[in-house]
């Protein structure tokens, strides 16, 4: 069994629509190999897929590559994916299967408290983030490649970050509000947790306010150069 580094937080026919992504996504990535597979949700919301078959090691690794994995084991210096939780002006909390907390000063995204630093990169709640775990006498960080990642959010033309919503639901929402032809694409970073990558000339707290009243979410808008 792996167990994902995604969560589905939503209730009633919004968790089995997502669950019907969630189905779709898993088949694209191991559906031509020699296995079968079961999808559950563990109580704490994090999501498991049972596989088994000739190649189930591969499918394993397969789904560990595209979606991180909680493990009960974390060892020193190595690097895992938690999902943002908690924030205060302390640090940032993930979910990694047990909390991990990512003091201030080891996020790497510059000045300013870790709420500050929340806001500055459009960081929605649940979404995955990469830590290099610290062990028992040393804090953890954000990963390099994560750190990287969010600054080239800012480099870039802008961005709306969304939760709560799929993929699909995300692109249809940018089309009913009149956008589609004012983004790049709608990245996924999560199963609940997306980013709309805006064109050069689109103004993301603009997009955000004008599909706001459409999305039961949160949103947060990352100003690119």
């Amino acid at each position: 069994m792996v167990v994902l580094a995604t969560k589905c937080y939503i209730d009633g026919d919004a968790r089995d629509r997502a669950l019907d992504s969630l189905t779709s996504l898993v088949a694209n990535d191991i559906g031509s190999l020699d296995v079968e597979y079961d999808i559950g949700i563990r109580d704490d919301d994090f999501i498991s897929v049972t596989v088994s078959g000739d190649d189930e090691t591969v499918a394993r690794n397969v789904l560990r590559e595209e979606w991180g994995e909680v493990t009960p084991h974390l060892t020193a210096g190595e690097t895992y994916v938690g999902t943002l939780e908690h924030w205060d002006e302390d640090g940032f909390i993930l979910d990694a299967g047990r909390e991990i907390r990512i003091p201030t000063k080891e996020l790497g995204l510059g000045r300013g408290s870790a709420t500050q630093i929340r806001d500055r990169f459009g960081l929605v709640q649940h979404v995955p983030l990469s830590f290099v775990y610290g062990g028992e006498d040393e804090p953890s960080r954000l990963a390099d490649d994560t750190v990287d990642q969010l600054y080239d959010w800012t480099r870039g033309s802008g961005r709306v970050n969304v939760n709560s919503a799929t993929r699909g639901e995300v692109r249809a929402t940018v089309n009913r509000a009149g956008h589609a032809n004012d983004i790049v694409t709608v990245e996924r970073l999560g199963l609940l947790e997306q980013s709309i990558v805006c064109k050069d000339q689109t103004d993301p707290p603009g997009l955000l306010a004008s599909i706001g009243s459409y999305l039961p979410s949160e949103l947060k808008a990352v100003i690119g150069q």
